[in-house]
């Protein structure tokens, strides 16, 4: 029998656990098609690999379908198949256990264990907004969303540099970014007085330009880091400058004294010093050498330098068709005007000059920007459509088609509340009470297919094909909190200088229960060999974009709030308890990026 919240990963584990030494075998499915016999496989050839081509022992059949423990699903069957070992879950029972313990699924799995505090080291935000190319906005969006996910972990986190830049706090503002505003300079006297020192002599009469302290060669330090240690091997000497110095002298003041408030989180602890700090730096790829050059200065004039420096690199945006000087506040006003037009266009009238819509235009703007600098991998080359269809929202692709179907859950919730207060429906009766086995939104097979999912003879529980609450709360409700919890994974102990922002679970190894977050969301099935797998933080977009489509789909075939007759109420209070899930889903997800829910557009 179950106990506490279901986890993918708990199930997992336990399913891997119950075929005995080994690797991982079993993965999650996702497909309508396959969810009609199965939610989990082991793959045939997977089997073979690890029982020959004998069939699986019965016992460890039996094994299976009798699991239990802390996080596992009840289980319906478990059966061979031509595909592989097929099991399937007691969806009435899982509806029953995680639409009664709604919050728990809105929240991270688990808080981090005791691990380093993080600094997080945005450069791009050293200079005014008129001057922030696109590749920079990727790196301060990045920046944000990262920090947002440490902290949700409990993880405690600084914010460096403070935007001391009028016009960059208005702009971070209305991209809805949450950074410090201006602090006091920190000072800068000992790092200068040992730059002066380490200075080399001028070559050849060389005349430094007016500013310059000196130059401090690198290439020592670079050599002794080794080539496996990620820096530019043409990186030869520096030369600092005041504005340098006071980039270094905030980075240190940041880890060195950490304020006493930011150690509340889980993984916080009160230790000073920078033996339990990561500092990592978030940089666009124009920027990333001149980043090398400030982490090697730091620990060529700083003894006390944190050891564990690591680059979150942000590859380059291009523009389809559109001026590549493009700057991010006039991207900012073509997305914002773009919206204007649309909502005109749907609405009738200038909607921009109604205070009321002023702020729901601007959300709806950073949306579109988030959704599109983040859905990518940070690494990769961005290419961004300026057309005006990219704020749609009839296109699934975008931040605005999530807005949207977050404004179409508010008007749903509101539309119920409305007509309880007429009398047409009762109050909503305890979530213990509710039946749970009336959620079985289906429709029969099409004509001449039986209930055999790609030719298995694995009899479901019902003949038919799940096409909207299975899906809903399997493919979304159940692994979000794996999700959560693992966007945030920093692999801060690899070797090497560059990092990335791992959204997937860390290598699997026999005896633990930890396996990609492809696996727990089903987007992989390929058995995992031994090794990392790294994805990025544009998974949370991903599952954003998946969750709405998965929720327009069946917002647009099932009418929720039907006639207003007592024999109907269970099953729309049942369906209305399940769509309270997926909203709590929603609005947790675009929490982490930094986006409202709207209620209508």
């Amino acid at each position: 029998m179950a106990t506490g919240r279901l986890g993918v990963g708990e199930m997992l584990g336990a399913l891997n656990a119950a075929l005995g030494p080994g690797g991982p075998v079993w993965f999650k499915e996702t497909r309508a098609r396959h969810l009609r016999a199965r939610d989990f496989l082991a793959p045939r050839r997977a089997l073979q690999a690890r029982f020959g081509d004998e069939q699986v022992p019965e016992p460890v059949v039996t094994a299976v379908a009798g699991l239990q423990g802390p996080g596992v699903a009840p289980v319906l069957r478990c059966a061979p198949t031509p595909a592989g070992l097929a099991l399937q879950l007691r969806r009435p029972a899982v509806f029953e256990h995680v639409l009664g313990s709604v919050a728990a699924y809105a929240a991270p799995a688990a808080p981090a264990s005791s691990g380093p505090r993080v600094v997080l080291h945005c450069a791009a935000l050293r200079g005014a907004p008129c001057t922030l190319r696109l590749s920079q906005l990727r790196a301060v969006l990045v920046a944000d969303h990262l920090a947002r996910a440490l902290r949700s972990r409990g993880v405690s986190v600084r914010l460096v540099p403070a935007a001391r830049d009028p016009h960059m706090r208005t702009f971070l503002q209305q991209l809805r970014v949450e950074w410090p505003a201006a602090s006091e300079s920190a000072a800068t006297e000992a790092l200068r007085s040992r730059a002066l020192a380490e200075l080399t002599s001028a070559q050849d009469g060389e005349a430094l330009p007016p500013g310059i302290l000196g130059r401090v060669c690198l290439k020592e330090l670079v050599e002794e880091q080794g080539r496996s240690a990620g820096y530019d091997p043409n990186l030869d000497s520096c030369l600092v400058t005041e504005d340098l110095l006071s980039s270094l002298a905030e980075l240190q003041e940041a880890v060195q004294n950490w304020p006493e408030d930011s150690s509340s989180g889980l993984a916080g602890t009160p230790n000073s010093g920078t033996d339990n700090c990561i500092v990592v730096h978030v940089v666009s790829c124009e920027e990333e050498f001149q980043q090398q050059k400030l982490d090697l200065l730091w620990h060529k004039l700083d003894d006390q330098a944190p050891l564990r420096q690591k680059h979150l690199v942000c590859g380059p945006v291009k523009v389809a068709g559109g001026p590549g000087t493009l700057t991010a506040p006039k991207y900012y006003e073509l997305r914002l005007a773009q919206v204007c037009k649309a909502s005109a266009v749907k609405h009738g009238g200038d909607l921009a000059q109604d205070p009321a819509w002023t702020e729901i235009f601007g959300i709806l703007s950073v949306a579109t920007i988030k959704f599109e600098m983040l859905s990518t991998a940070p690494q990769s080359q961005l290419l961004l459509t300026l057309a005006d269809n990219s704020v749609s929202t009839k296109g699934t692709k975008s931040g605005t088609f999530v807005m949207y179907n977050c404004a179409r859950l508010a008007t749903l919730f509101e539309s119920y509340k409305h007509s309880m207060e007429q009398g047409l429906y009762p109050t909503f009766p305890p979530v213990s009470s509710l039946d749970f086995s009336l959620l079985h939104d289906e429709v029969s097979a099409p004509p001449g297919e039986s209930a055999q999912a790609g030719g298995l003879a694995f009899p479901s529980q019902h003949p038919s094909l799940p096409q909207g609450e299975w899906l809903l709360l399997f493919n979304s409700i159940l692994p979000f909190p794996d999700l959560l919890s693992q966007t945030a994974a920093l692999a801060y102990t690899a070797p090497g200088l560059h990092i990335t922002a791992r959204t997937e679970m860390v290598r699997w190894k026999p005896g633990e229960t930890l396996y990609t977050l492809f696996f727990i969301l089903g987007w992989g099935t390929r058995v995992l060999r031994d090794r990392p797998v790294t994805c990025f933080c544009h998974q949370v977009c991903k599952f954003l974009v998946q969750l709405s489509m998965d929720f327009s789909s069946y917002y647009n075939r099932i009418h929720i709030l039907g006639e207003p007759r007592p024999h109907l109420f269970g099953q729309m209070f049942a369906r209305l308890q399940l769509l309270r899930a997926v909203r709590a889903v929603l609005h947790a997800g675009l929490a982490m990026l930094g986006l409202p829910p709207l209620n209508h557009i």
